[in-house]
Order: C-alpha cells, then structure tokens, then sequence
C-alpha cells in the first residue's frame, strides 16, 4: 500500500496567493504544478505526495536552502514551520508568465550558506 501511495500523482495546476507575501501566484504554463510562490519562494505544506492534497498540517513552509540536481535543475528546500517536515522542490526559472526569480534563489542560498558556515547541508 505505501509503494502504490508512493507512486500517486495528480497534478493540481491552479493559481493561489501566497499566504506569505500576499502575492497572486499564476498556475505554471508547462502544466505542471506550482507549488511555492515566484516572488517570496514560501510555500504551504499541503502534500504528502505531490498534487495530492492530502496533507492535513497546512504549515507554512519556509524556503531554507538551494540545492542543483543534474536531472531536475535547481531546487528549493523547504522546512514546514508547523511539523518541521523538508521537501525539495523544482524552481520555475523558465516559467514564461510568472517565473521564480532568480535573485531570491540567490539570497536564499546566501542565507543557507551563511547559517551553515560556508558548508552545503543537504537536509
């Protein structure tokens, strides 16, 4: 049963406001699923597993790190101020109507590097 919960994704690909920065965010044009705010990178623990909604904390997730993945490009790490729970997550820098910006990127991972003494953390 958890391998098949595992494998579960239905993409919800609908705009919210940030419930940080107050901010319209605008569903992602390619279709996937947006899951964290353009402008603030702040997100919303509201998945167990992506797209299902199925969360019941809700805490607001704060954006703690920058991590490059090889396959996936850059990701934003998230750590849930509720539960403490991390999730990395794609960042939309190609997004052609509401990308992420890229100098928020920038001072979060400055923050993260900052926090740990100039040493990448991965968790």
């Amino acid at each position: 049963m958890a391998s098949a919960r595992r494998r579960f994704r239905h993409v919800r690909n609908e705009g919210f406001r940030c419930e940080h920065c107050g901010l319209p965010v605008r569903r992602l044009a390619n279709g996937s699923c947006r899951n964290h705010c353009p402008h603030c990178l702040w997100s919303k623990h509201v998945d167990v597993v992506p797209g299902d909604r199925a969360s019941r904390c809700r805490g607001m997730m704060e954006p703690v790190a920058v991590q490059a993945d090889a396959r996936r490009g850059w990701m934003v790490v998230h750590r849930c101020r509720q539960c403490g729970a991390v999730r990395r997550n794609r960042a939309a820098l190609d997004d052609p109507v509401q990308p992420d910006g890229f100098n928020e990127l920038l001072r979060v991972a400055a923050l993260a590097a900052k926090k740990t003494n100039g040493h990448w953390q991965t968790t």
